[in-house]
């Protein structure tokens, strides 16, 4: 501790140099508060891999068996590979590979580029490269932009989305990707017309090679002539329909076929594959998301900037909406209600310091701590590479009580002995210098061991793993750093200030009297005290009791997760019958925002129905994702929820999942559900595992607490199949490549060349006119080229069917999957799962080689919950040898560890009367209120060992050294309790969510432990003494 005296001791002596460091603090912390990164929460995002390659109109099957098979293969069994799961739907693969946490993304998508060469030359002709998609995070989608207009065509609204607007968003610093969906994608389109191609003696082949190189420039070299030098250049390259037409393909008896002649060239639009809709009119959105660890609200200024500037150059009917979905809303809603609670906690930590010190000068020196804690908390956040969001700023908030706790002791005890050394004669005065450095050596060992054991107590924050690791553990660092910061505040600033400001002649004789409150308070407690002796038994047997009432409670509790956020929007998504058209879900889907707008609180709908370019959030044709705004007034929002509820359910046809737009991303994350809920059901045959699945949603839908479950709809859907007779195609002379290469242009439509507008370019499509690609009959009556140029239709060569296959197939792990989604609502998290799994394994007898996984925020809650009951264990054993190494006694540091239970009893209560479900944050709640529990019981045992060594009897021992400590036990734990109270109240608050649990179990803990504490450590202290005397 000598360490420690001489902090103490050079402080005083060099007042200059600490007053100097105290503001370069300041500013260096101030400087960097105002410069550094906003974020909602810190970065959540597993290191996850997305591979998508383009399947080019392949059927599900024929997509998992060809394309996703052979990648999975690849990348499962890679190094620190925890998870692969995949989706595999018409024309389209998408797997997932999931590294575990703590891996360097970079470095995980080295791996997996890697993995991918082997697997290029493995893919089918026709299909393009895997490609992996760019690097975002969990909550990476953080702005979505609306387009509509009055008189502009929908094919020129998404030309101006591709070709205008998104090169600008994309050229902003720290986007990573942009995603447009709706409209019409503009193409130049060659639509062959059969009798004619045969009129003309015009292959569909030779047709191809035509359209190839239909629109090409080329070069032809230089010319150096009259002292210049000429670039030659051959122009063939045009985007005027009529050129394209005229384009020459092949001489018939000395006649000139053109393109025109045997086809029709024209400006269309793409084989759609998606809608969008905004309030129910059709519009084009554009989803935006961002690169990790960038500044969301920055990146979101920059880009609303860009729009601004691109709007005047725009059709003056075209609509810019960026308020569909911006995530920058809710960081700002949520840091500043953070914000907002660690100011109204400052406010009340000023008032009881107020009301207990009596003086400006007192409150003032004990406030220091708090800017100075809280800026040094910054400086080492943006050292670690952290930024600020509502964990670090929650972390500070609960600390702001805690961070005066040392000063208080400081300045309390200084100042107390200053008034003392002015109460003796002028000749046995000591110097002003002594008295501070004494009373601050005095409580020096109390407030260092103190603050460890809160430290300490934190350890357990630090074991978490995975999300919830990542999310907590910027609270715990912004916790400890504060809080050290304010120790080392208390053992510098502290006492050279008071030194500075209260050792004044003039002042201390003014302040002689202690304050009337403190004088009758310490009256009323020490004649409370003497009762609470001499009946001590009533007492501990009342402890006792309340104690086990305590543990009652706490066994009924409920258990989640994580508190649900409250974003202000919602994400639903909404699922209509595999094989519907997308025509008919878009329809589905207009009426489901037409529903919702008939909701008062609901201001805005933006739908996406299907899916745009090949992107990880892709929908299939019958699915849509729909983002709600809406703002409360007169509903609580479980009435409101209700009522979205309700009328979703109205509309026939349809399945539905209601959730938030960062909470459901979190739990597509933690389970690759968008629910909290997954019940992974593994399987082969996927028509008997969606028999199964929909068993199981039979034998759980009626559990109390239980909405939105759905099983995945992997049916089976129409499929026309064109199969080869391959007698019929050798008598003809067609071979199999030939036969497939007809289908895919013919049907299919295949991309042979660029068409160029200026700097904008378009496919140009080859395809059979829409007589023959739209109409079973049609496809029957394609006319295909023989051996000798002849002509005969399709169905003379092939059977052509309607038969039905899979929508989508789903694997984890290299295993076919079907998921049965829930969410829990008005009821904890646990216990809704534990109905779950006793009704399946009750009602549900699964087939040989059929088996069920559960996955969700429950899976995350049970394993951080057993980490940090383990950790905990651990903690409690570190702070008992912190007590030991101080006092040199197992039963001195075993009687302030009675200050455990008594916290406990609070927390328990304060959960127990306000939401009834124990949670993460609250479990690391009673963690935080354990070590700040200790500081009351280490402040009185060290008094009691200093007044015993001076002799006194063991009654005044007790009584005395109780007395001396109530103002400094009280003020600490109000200031630490009281602070918290503004994140206790408003837990419902966008921000707050997390913190709130915390707050209301330290509280309430902190109350009962200091209210007991003061009667029961004095108690068993006597009782201690009294057994060892006698």
């Amino acid at each position: 501790m000598n360490v420690l005296n001489n902090i103490i001791k050079f402080s005083l002596k060099n007042k200059y140099l600490v007053l100097l460091s105290s503001i370069v603090l300041i500013v260096l912390g101030t400087r960097t508060a105002l410069n550094m990164d906003v974020d909602v929460f810190p970065d959540l995002t597993a290191p996850t891999v997305v591979v998508m390659t383009d399947a080019h109109g392949m059927a599900s099957e024929e997509v998992e068996r060809l394309v996703t098979f052979p990648i999975e293969t690849a990348v499962n069994g890679a190094t620190d590979v925890r998870r692969v799961r995949s989706t595999s739907a018409h024309g389209f693969s998408f797997v997932w590979v999931e590294f575990d946490w703590g891996t360097d993304i970079f470095k995980a998508r080295q791996i997996v580029s890697e993995k991918l060469i082997s697997v290029s030359t493995q893919m089918p002709l026709g299909v393009e490269q895997p490609t992996l998609a760019p690097q975002s995070s969990v909550i990476g989608e953080i702005f979505f932009i609306g387009l509509q207009a009055d008189s502009t065509s929908m094919m020129e609204l998404r030309t101006i989305a591709e070709w205008n607007i998104k090169p600008l968003i994309l050229a902003t610093g720290g986007v990573s990707q942009v995603t447009i969906i709706g409209g019409d994608f503009k193409q130049y389109q060659v639509l062959a017309n059969p009798q004619l191609m045969t009129f003309h003696g015009v292959s569909l082949s030779e047709l191809a090679d035509v359209c190839s190189s239909i629109s090409q420039n080329s070069t032809g070299g230089v010319i150096r002539q009259f002292g210049n030098e000429y670039v030659v250049r051959g122009i063939a390259r045009t985007s005027n329909l009529e050129s394209l037409g005229n384009t020459f393909i092949k001489l018939k008896n000395g006649k000139p076929i053109k393109v025109r002649d045997v086809a029709e060239v024209v400006i269309g639009s793409d084989v759609k594959m998606g809608y969008a809709s905004e309030n129910a009119k059709p519009a084009i959105i554009i989803s935006i998301s961002k690169q990790p660890n960038i500044n969301t609200l920055n990146v979101t200024e920059q880009i609303e900037q860009n729009l601004a500037i691109l709007k005047n150059t725009l059709p003056p009917d075209v609509i810019i909406d960026t308020k569909i979905f911006r995530q920058a809303d809710f960081i700002e809603t949520s840091v500043n209600n953070v914000f907002r609670a660690l100011l109204e906690g400052g406010v009340f930590v000023i008032i009881i310091l107020f009301i207990f010190l009596g003086n400006f000068r007192t409150t003032i020196i004990s406030l220091t701590a708090i800017p100075l804690s809280l800026l040094g908390a910054i400086l080492v956040l943006k050292l670690l590479g952290l930024n600020i969001n509502t964990m670090s700023l929650g972390g500070m908030a609960i600390a702001i009580g805690s961070l005066v706790d040392d000063a208080i002791i400081d300045v309390e005890n200084v100042y107390k002995r200053l008034r003392q050394n002015h109460q003796k004669p002028i000749a046995d005065r000591q110097s002003s210098y002594t008295v501070v450095y004494e009373a601050s050596k005095e409580i020096r060992a109390s407030i260092f061991n103190a603050t460890l054991i809160i430290m300490v107590a934190f350890i357990p924050l630090f074991f978490l793993s995975g999300m919830e690791g990542r999310m907590l553990q910027p609270l715990g660092i912004s916790f400890i750093v504060s809080l050290f910061v304010s120790l080392i505040v208390a053992m510098t600033l502290t006492p050279l200030l008071s030194m500075m400001m209260l050792s004044n002649d003039k002042y201390l004789a003014k302040n002689q009297k202690e304050r009337w409150l403190i004088r009758n308070m310490t009256l009323y407690y020490s004649k409370t005290l003497t009762w609470a002796l001499h009946h001590s038994r009533i007492v501990i047997a009342a402890t006792v009791v309340l104690f086990a009432l305590s543990i009652l409670a706490f066994s009924s509790l409920g258990r989640s997760f994580l508190p649900e956020f409250n974003e202000g929007s919602l994400t639903l998504s909404v699922v209509t019958q595999p094989g519907t058209s997308l025509e008919e879900s878009n329809k589905l889907g207009n009426l489901v925002e037409k529903e919702l707008l008939n909701i008062p609180e609901i201001t805005s709908t933006a739908r996406r129905t299907g899916r745009g370019e090949l992107d990880e959030h892709s929908q299939t044709t019958n699915s849509a994702e729909i983002d709600v705004n809406f703002n409360l007034e007169n509903r609580t929002q479980e009435e409101f929820m209700v009522d979205v509820r309700g009328k979703l359910a109205g509309i026939p046809g349809i399945a539905f999942t209601v959730g938030q737009p960062l909470g459901h991303r979190i739990d597509h994350m933690l389970s690759g559900t968008r629910a909290n809920i997954a019940i992974k059901l593994f399987g082969n045959d996927l028509i008997r595992m969606f028999a199964l699945g929909n068993q199981v949603k039979n034998s759980i839908i009626d559990i109390d607490g239980l909405v939105d479950v759905n099983v995945d709809q992997q049916i089976e859907i129409p499929q026309i199949q064109i199969r080869a007779n391959r007698d019929m195609l050798a008598n003809y002379g067609i071979s199999i490549e030939q036969f497939n290469e007809y289908v895919d242009i013919a049907f299919g439509g295949e991309k042979l060349s660029d068409i160029y507008e200026g700097q904008r370019s378009f496919d140009l499509v080859l395809r059979l006119n829409k007589d023959y690609t739209e109409t079973i009959e049609g496809i029957r009556s394609a006319l295909v080229e023989t051996y000798d140029g002849k002509k005969v239709p399709m169905e003379q060569l092939a059977e052509i069917v309607s038969v039905s296959g899979p929508s989508s197939i789903s694997r984890e792990n290299v295993q076919r999957k079907i998921v049965i989604s829930a969410n829990v609502a008005g009821r904890d998290l646990r216990s809704v799962v534990e109905d779950i799994q006793k009704n399946i394994n009750g009602e549900i007898l699964l087939p040989e080689g059929y088996r069920i996984e559960y996955g969700g925020q429950f899976e995350s809650e049970a394993k951080a919950s057993r980490t940090l009951l383990l950790t905990s264990i651990f903690a409690i054993l570190i702070i008992f040898l912190l007590l030991f190494q101080e006092f040199r006694n197992f039963k001195l540091a075993g009687i302030i560890l009675l200050n455990l239970p008594l916290a406990l009893i609070g927390g328990v209560f304060s959960i127990y009367f306000t939401s009834g479900t124990l949670s993460i944050p609250a479990i690391i709640g009673f963690i935080t209120l354990f070590g700040i529990a200790t500081r009351n019981g280490i402040l009185l045992i060290s008094n009691y060992q200093k007044l015993k060594l001076q002799g006194k009897t063991l009654h005044d021992t007790v009584v005395t050294g109780s007395s001396d400590r109530l103002n400094a036990i009280l003020m600490t734990a109000l200031t630490a309790a009281l602070a918290l109270i503004p994140l206790a109240l408003n837990g419902d608050l966008s921000g707050n969510e997390i913190q709130s649990p915390m707050a209301k179990v330290i509280l309430g803990g902190l109350l009962t432990s200091t209210l007991l504490n003061i009667y029961i450590i004095p108690i068993v202290y006597s009782k201690l003494n009294e057994r060892m005397i006698n």
